[in-house]
């Protein structure tokens, strides 16, 4: 049947012209974005899930620049505390030297504040933006005192810590976390402490062991100040000094100020490694033994009895972890040989800060290693789900290039279907 008012033929040339074109348009749109989703339109769970891992991608481009500042920071402590450790290894050299008695110990002591001075100053300048990894000034890094050591680091390294942001974490429920690397601070510091000028809080600081005999030994336990309200459930708050007095032949100072963190033990190897030190120096023959949970073991051999005293003082100034550099004296025999037994813990000292930064940062380089890799995997992903096969999109505008001309060609063929209606009117 024909008609003049319904041309069957021309609208179903036209629907397929259309939908020839629709797919051209398609085409043309992932030709020129590169995407075969490129909103929500085209597939909205693909589009969904490429948006998130944009996201999570953007999260760790954040993440990486962090681990960055974080391998630097740490960085700056790591060669510093190394140097230290060349400059403490030259001075025991000195100390050494210092034994002999045929040697100039005062030219030796010059060149070992001279080199005090420069440990100092490396101390001083080990900061990345501002931020320094060692000294306990900078955030409270608590580190005890170590004169002689029981091991590489002991003791040298406090609660005061770095967090570097290492990842983004997204469980299966869609949620995101974030975790850290810590990196803990150390003191390699040379200031010297300050002892409290507050109330003296003797009586409920330490007991003692009162006289020791020639020859004898005696005790003396640290158990912190714990009839002061203020302490009450802690009794050892850091900004607390511990003195002993009461030795003879010893004039200086023995002394530990608490740092954060420290317990009754870390107070108790401070003032006895002190008390060694001040001992050997002054050439007094007293030995003193760290023993369990705050005690100190004090052996007397000096030719009359000593009475061992003991005082608590709030208010005070922690030192830096090589503050007993400042008190090393080898222009005398007795100051070298107490040199001599003191450098080899403060090397320690210096020696475990650098190994633990070491660590640290190793740990931040291969994290950021691992997010860089990660990140790489994300952009590979999202380019499966939603880039668009350039060669197959190619081929298709071609075909459909080819399909555009025949749907023109035979819609023209279809419109012409009326005239040949008027032939059977002539």
């Amino acid at each position: 049947m024909s008609s003049i008012l319904t041309n069957n033929g021309a609208m179903v040339a036209l629907q397929t012209l259309r939908n020839i074109n629709t797919d051209m348009a398609k085409t043309q749109s992932e030709i020129s974005t590169g995407k075969s989703v490129s909103s929500a339109r085209d597939n909205s769970a693909v589009w969904a899930i490429s948006k998130t891992m944009e996201s999570d991608v953007s999260g760790f481009e954040g993440i990486s620049a962090s681990l960055s500042l974080g391998s630097s920071t740490i960085a700056v402590a790591r060669s510093a505390s190394e140097q230290i450790t060349d400059l403490l290894t030259e001075i025991k050299g000195k100390i050494v030297s210092a034994q002999e008695d045929n040697v100039d110990r005062d030219k030796i002591q010059t060149d070992l504040g001279s080199l005090r001075d420069q440990i100092s100053s490396i101390v001083g300048a080990a900061q990345f933006n501002g931020l320094s990894l060692l000294s306990n000034s900078q955030g409270g890094a608590s580190v005890a005192q170590v004169v002689g050591g029981t091991g590489a680091g002991a003791g040298i390294m406090g609660s005061g810590t770095v967090s570097v942001l290492s990842s983004l974490d997204r469980d299966s429920s869609g949620n995101v976390s974030t975790s850290n690397i810590s990196a803990r601070k150390a003191d390699l510091g040379t200031q010297a402490s300050v002892v409290g000028a507050g109330t003296d809080l003797a009586a409920t600081a330490m007991t003692g062991a009162g006289a020791i005999a020639i020859g004898a030994t005696g005790t003396m336990t640290v158990v912190g100040d714990t009839g002061t309200a203020a302490r009450a459930g802690n009794a050892v708050l850091a900004g607390d000094s511990y003195t002993i007095g009461g030795v003879t032949g010893v004039t200086n100072a023995i002394r530990y100020v608490a740092r954060d963190g420290d317990t009754v033990t870390d107070i108790a190897k401070g003032l006895s490694d002190r008390l060694n030190f001040e001992a050997t120096a002054a050439g007094v023959n007293v030995t003193s033994t760290l023993g369990s949970n705050g005690a100190i073991s004090i052996t007397n051999n000096t030719a009359a009895a000593i009475t061992t005293t003991s005082a608590l003082a709030t208010g005070a100034t922690a030192g830096g972890g090589l503050a007993l550099l400042a008190d090393i004296d080898v222009s005398t025999e007795d100051g070298a040989a107490a040199a001599l037994s003191a450098i080899e813990g403060l090397t320690q000292t210096a020696i475990g800060a650098a190994a633990t930064f070491g660590s640290a940062q190793g740990r931040i380089d291969i994290q950021s290693e691992y997010v860089n890799n990660l990140m790489d995997s994300l952009k590979s992903g999202i380019s499966s789900l939603v880039d668009a096969d350039m060669e197959e999109t190619s081929a298709k505008l071609q075909a459909l290039q080819v399909q555009q001309q025949l749907g023109i060609q035979a819609l023209s063929i279809a419109n012409q279907a009326p005239q040949n209606i008027l032939s059977l009117f002539r």
